[in-house]
């Protein structure tokens, strides 16, 4: 199939990210190479998006911070960056809006409107944004705003899929917008039953054929949760997260046994948000 007849896609990542780890990363490239192999869809860009303070997840750090170990674990990447705007909000986001918002300023930017909103970058990324941005435009000056356009897909593991069925954790009519009009691309791995999952869901079933799953046959147990407990006991995470994020972590000394009691006995954003809604 000529390029032109693909879609292409953005990889949108939300997340903790407290902090990145390689294993982040690597769902990115496992993705890109699954999308693209299907002959029908083209990766253009990877954006990860840590979500804002006012998520309440125990143990999570500043977004300050976690927004730099992720602009430093993206360095070296020609194709992932990172994107400030959720973390920057007051208020917890809904993965839903957030996906709206990449999909509308990616329409506008197609469309020819160059102009960004100055909160959503941080300094030291404007000029990357505006190199890849630039290009873009180079690359696609002539094609229309068409359903062909550039789509957004949330990218995620098995444990989000399957997060969907926990009481109040998310919206019903949020998870049928998330799947049925964005899509998912969902990295799961042996042992892992998402098809399962799926089929025990009405809403996933409805949209089945939206949502990608790729298969990770190169397991690793990395994980955010276990890279605080390294820390914790004073113990290497090397090879565990970028370097340079290593780095910054042992700068700053950022995670502790202090660190991990941060919102403890606070209930989740969303579980607070929806549960009261759902009393309303």
């Amino acid at each position: 199939m000529e390029n032109s007849a693909k879609t292409d896609v953005v990889l949108l990542a939300c997340g903790s990210f407290n902090p990145i780890t390689n294993m982040h990363l690597r769902l990115f490239e496992l993705a890109k190479d699954y999308m693209n192999g299907t002959g029908i869809y083209r990766v253009i860009k990877g954006i990860i998006s840590p979500v804002s303070d006012a998520y309440k997840k125990k143990g999570l750090i500043s977004a300050y911070h976690r927004v730099i170990m992720a602009e430093l674990a993206t360095k070296s990447s020609t194709w992932v960056e990172v994107d400030t705007w959720e973390s920057l909000q007051k208020e917890w986001t809904e993965t839903a809006k957030v996906l709206r918002h990449h999909q509308e300023k990616l329409e506008a930017s197609n469309g020819g409107h160059q102009q960004d909103s100055p909160v959503l970058e941080r300094p030291g990324r404007k000029r990357k944004w505006a190199e890849q941005r630039q290009d873009f435009s180079q690359k696609k000056p002539l094609e229309p705003k068409t359903k062909g356009g550039p789509r957004v897909k949330l990218l995620c593991g098995a444990d989000v899929l399957e997060s969907f069925g926990v009481p109040n954790l998310w919206k019903s009519e949020d998870v049928a917008q998330i799947v049925g009009h964005y899509g998912l691309v969902c990295i799961t791995r042996p042992g892992n039953d998402a098809q399962k999952f799926i089929y025990e869901s009405d809403v996933l079933w409805r949209h089945q054929n939206n949502i990608h799953l790729v298969h990770n046959w190169i397991t690793s147990d990395i994980s955010s949760t276990k890279v605080r407990q390294a820390l914790r006991r004073g113990q290497s995470i090397r090879y565990l997260v970028p370097d340079l994020v290593q780095e910054y972590i042992e700068k700053h000394s950022l995670y502790s046994a202090e660190s991990e009691e941060r919102n403890a006995g606070v209930i989740l954003a969303p579980l607070q948000r929806n549960t009261a809604e759902a009393n309303a």
